[in-house]
């Protein structure tokens, strides 16, 4: 197994990049490799300063880098030799496993549907995220992000992508799924939600419980929450603003703790042909450990293989 990480990917790259695949390196089998794409000459160093035998990671040396800021699609065209595009031409052509990135969020989502292309029969992949629950453990929503305009088909196949991903990747047996709306009756919501309602009601491929509110988020009603990704994301960054506010005001609370992106790693481009993660444009070390974790967790589960299996059975 190969595991590709971008080394020049976010705003503590390359030094918490490095330093994360360092601390993700004792958690890998034998048979387990990462292949760091990015500037050589800075990635040695850093190493020395760590003690870190060299030899232990592969590497694809690059000259260019896509900045935070620059235009995904133009960025990925003129740059050929920057760490993501040559990273998403190793997935293509299978010379790795996975690729991660803490980097320019809109390069990921390009590379991913230009080079390994969306699953036959995936109309639209979603960026799925994690939801911590009060009582433990958590759910995964999406879309969070991709697709800021959905049709019902959309949240038809982001329930199975979600509900396969938390059994196969996280464990999760018969996973719950809510359709997050204003309301928990049949009839509510928007054009959308009306619309897809019955189709999700009658898929025998999810256990689909109906509508849930934004009250319902944290509680124990859903394991996969379904929306389209304007809402996903205000939703995403609405959570993610609970760990700051805590930090800021001095509190010490375990359920906050648990919103803390560090713990996830990244989230996952569902739906393409290869498993893809999007780190934390604010990534630590800990947080690209865990995801080179989550990488080895989706090729080891073989959840890409899953996905084809489901859209094209």
């Amino acid at each position: 197994m190969k595991i590709g990480l971008d080394i020049m990917g976010g705003d503590y790259a390359p030094n918490a990049t490095v330093l994360g695949a360092i601390a993700a390196y004792p958690h890998l089998k034998e048979n387990q490799h990462l292949v760091l794409f990015g500037n050589k000459d800075q990635i040695t160093p850093i190493l020395k300063e760590q003690n870190f035998n060299p030899d232990l990671f592969e590497y694809v040396d690059t000259t260019e880098v896509i900045g935070m800021g620059e235009h995904p699609t133009k960025a990925i065209v003129q740059k050929p030799n920057s760490s993501i595009a040559v990273g998403f031409q190793y997935l293509k052509e299978e010379k790795i496993n996975s690729f991660a990135s803490a980097g320019n969020t809109g390069a990921m989502l390009v590379g991913s549907l230009f080079s390994v292309k969306a699953i036959s029969g995936v109309t639209r992949p979603a960026i799925s995220a994690i939801i911590p629950k009060s009582k433990g453990g958590f759910s995964i929503l999406l879309d969070a992000g991709a697709n800021a305009d959905c049709k019902p088909e959309n949240l038809v196949q982001f329930s199975i992508m979600g509900s396969l991903y938390a059994k196969y990747v996280y464990q999760v047996e018969h996973p719950k799924v809510g359709m997050m709306n204003i309301g928990e009756e049949e009839e509510k919501g928007n054009l959308l939600t009306q619309a897809s309602y019955p189709l999700l009601k009658e898929n025998s491929n999810i256990n689909f419980i109906g509508n849930i509110e934004g009250r319902d988020l944290f509680n124990e009603k859903a394991d996969v929450i379904v929306c389209d990704g304007f809402t996903g994301n205000v939703i995403l960054k609405l959570a993610e603003s609970f760990y700051v506010l805590t930090l800021k005001k001095g509190m010490e609370d375990e359920f906050f703790d648990r919103f803390n992106y560090e713990q996830y790693g990244g989230s996952p481009i569902l739906g393409v042909n290869a498993p893809v993660i999007i780190g934390h444009g604010i990534s630590s070390p800990e947080a690209i450990k865990n995801m080179m974790l989550l990488s080895r967790d989706m090729v080891e589960t073989k959840i890409v293989e899953k996905f084809k299996t489901a859209f094209n059975s």
